[in-house]
């Protein structure tokens, strides 16, 4: 399948460069999977789409302030390093630039020398280990000298009073390079009016780390490889979850993150969601069946991504781009800080 099939203009102007404020109220297409219909509304409205005894799966991680910019000890060159997957004892698999600079056993300082990263090896897709030296609470002295890791293109950085922008209200656990961007339209006002309509939210957990960065460089879809990313399924979002599905009521996945998670392990339990943990480098695209959703809350992506092909076997690759297209028309906006879509 050619990748040039997830290809779409996009003018510059439709990419959402800063929040909705409120956040729910940013727009929202709602699209048909059988029928290819869509329907505008408001975010704030998404609960007029859904049913009680439906079951929402958030993915509660949380973004660190992953983007890190340093010196290289030896000559002064500036570095940037994106933290992606912690490796233990202080080490981490990184995205580094300049990375022909950067090879093994060179230093770099941070945070006026709060923070030493020693580069450790290169990776197959051509980031970094590295090994931090510092004294005291890592995550301390990480929120103190690290950014948050937005996209490239994303033009302005975020204030650092506004960081929890770029955080669902339902953030628990850090470990993620960027957000779950789906979830960044809920409220707890929001997420209160759905309960009192007798929609159950649990969550799930996957920490997102480099497939969220890596493009398709590939021509053929099959041959691209996703990188694993750290997902939990605790007994009680289990139980829920299979419950519903035993009941025949919806499972609606929100955010690619969470239908990502929710598949990998219906895969590997021959359909059941359980209590698992472990990594996933799922790549779902078109052709794949689906084991556990019925439904998808997700943003609008970026041309040729896994994210789009996701979206696509979803609800075909045809109906995507025609309401891709029709969100253009519409004055939509795209990627993070961009509008929604509910697919049922």
């Amino acid at each position: 399948m050619d990748v040039s099939l997830f290809d779409y203009e996009l003018p510059p102007e439709a990419i959402g460069q800063t929040p909705m404020e409120p956040r729910d109220a940013s727009r929202l297409m709602v699209l048909n999977r059988d029928s290819g219909a869509v329907t505008h509304s408001r975010f704030w409205q998404v609960g007029d789409y859904l049913q009680p005894g439906d079951v929402l799966v958030v993915n509660r991680t949380r973004v660190i302030p992953a983007r890190l910019y340093g010196i290289k000890r030896d000559s002064n060159v500036q570095v940037e390093m994106v933290l992606l997957t912690p490796k233990g004892d202080d080490c981490w698999e990184t995205l580094v630039r300049p990375g022909r600079r950067l090879k093994p056993g060179t230093v770099v300082d941070f945070g006026d020398g709060a923070l030493a990263a020693e580069i450790l090896e290169t990776t197959e897709f051509g980031g970094r280990v590295i090994r931090f030296h510092y004294q005291g609470d890592f995550d301390q002295i990480l929120d103190h000298v690290g950014q948050m890791p937005l996209p490239p293109y994303i033009e302005e950085p975020l204030p650092r009073e506004s960081a929890e922008r770029y955080q669902t209200v339902y953030n628990q656990e850090r470990g993620s390079a960027a957000a779950p961007t789906a979830g960044l339209h809920f409220t707890p006002r929001l997420l209160e009016e759905l309960r009192e309509k007798g929609i159950l939210i649990t969550s799930i957990l996957l920490h997102v780390g480099l497939g969220t960065f890596r493009p398709v460089q590939v021509d053929k879809v099959e041959e691209h490889r996703m990188h694993s990313e750290f997902y939990q399924v605790d007994p009680e979002s289990a139980h829920i979850i299979q419950k519903a599905r035993r009941e025949g009521r919806r499972v609606i996945a929100v955010g690619t993150t969470a239908a990502r998670t929710l598949e990998t392990v219906a895969t590997i339990n021959d359909g059941e969601i359980v209590a698992s943990s472990g990594w996933t480098d799922i790549f779902i695209y078109p052709g794949y069946e689906f084991k556990a959703l019925s439904g998808l809350i997700t943003n609008f992506h970026l041309p040729k991504s896994t994210l789009l092909m996701l979206v696509s076997a979803f609800a075909s690759r045809e109906k995507v781009m025609n309401a891709y297209h029709e969100a253009l028309r519409e004055g939509y906006r795209f990627f993070s800080f961009g509008d929604a879509m509910l697919i049922l």
